[in-house]
């Protein structure tokens, strides 16, 4: 299939719409079966699909290999769960926005130029404009859920690296995934949201995880042949607004023109970022994208 620049783009586009329609189906599963049911579903029917797809060999793999592993699995199931505990209680644009000062964080803290003192400004700006400090209603746990998710979507990006850089196959993304359902599984058990199960909820699930997995996953190997690592990363840095513009469209979760100035700081600070940083040898060349 022959793709030029402009397709790849719209490429990468389709990709953030998919994801963020994804969490809002998510959220919309959250009185049926609580955020912990609705990751359950997602992580496991994506580790699920994964494993049927490229059967992974579990025996190939050293113990260095498992660490890996396992550590790739931790901050992919440890994201989901705190995101998705956050966005039960904090509108999804609000969430997503907060959750991503991780890989920006990550970013500035690797880059290390002068231009970061405004890129830290404005992301911090936008912190402080979208939490709604000034209705007395802020609800200091959510966003304590979303932080967290944040740091973890960080500590993703890193463990990405690892697999990618020392096992460089898709069995070790499988078992990661698997390693994450297992995580995730006792929320789901000891909240009994699990004992909530139907076919309707299944259906759902379903929707969640090739809306946030497979769709997007598909899409973005599509947006990677032609665009540079750079256009990638900056594209990535609108997962805030499709984040707000998801929560309004599909929950009617609106935003007070503040916090969407609020949002676009961040898009600005994360796009700044990484125009600005340094060239420096990446064997990926990408920015690992969200998984939640």
């Amino acid at each position: 299939m022959r793709l030029n620049k402009k397709t790849a783009v719209l490429s990468a586009i389709g990709s953030m719409i998919s994801i963020q329609s994804g969490s809002s189906i998510a959220k919309c599963l959250f009185p049926l079966m609580g955020p912990a049911g609705a990751v359950v579903l997602r992580v496991g029917i994506a580790g699920l699909l994964l494993a049927l797809a490229f059967r992974p060999n579990l025996f190939k793999f050293s113990a260095r290999d498992w660490a890996y592993i396992l550590f790739y699995g931790f901050s992919i199931g440890a994201m989901n769960i705190s995101f998705y505990y956050g966005i039960q209680r904090v509108p999804l644009g609000i969430g997503v926005t907060i959750e991503f000062i991780g890989p920006l964080g990550l970013a500035l803290i690797a880059s290390r130029q002068k231009t970061d003192l405004l890129w830290t400004f404005l992301a911090a700006l936008g912190i402080l404009m979208i939490v709604p400090w000034h209705t007395g209603t802020v609800d200091l746990i959510g966003i304590a859920f979303v932080a967290t998710a944040g740091l973890m979507w960080a500590l993703y990006i890193v463990a990405t690296s690892k697999i990618t850089g020392k096992l460089k196959n898709t069995d070790s993304v499988t078992c990661g995934m698997c390693v994450a359902s297992l995580l995730v599984l006792p929320f789901g058990l000891f909240s009994g949201d699990l004992f909530h199960l139907n076919a309707k909820v299944l259906w759902l699930g379903l929707g969640v995880a090739v809306f946030s997995s497979a769709l997007p996953f598909s899409l973005d190997l599509l947006a990677i042949r032609k665009l540079p690592a750079k256009t990638f990363s900056v594209l990535q840095s609108l997962q805030p607004a499709f984040g707000a513009l998801s929560g309004l469209v599909f929950l009617r979760e609106f935003l007070s023109l503040t916090q969407w100035l609020a949002v676009f700081c961040i898009i600005a600070a994360s796009a700044g970022a990484t125009i600005c940083a340094q060239e420096r040898p990446d064997p990926e060349g990408r920015r690992p994208r969200r998984s939640s």
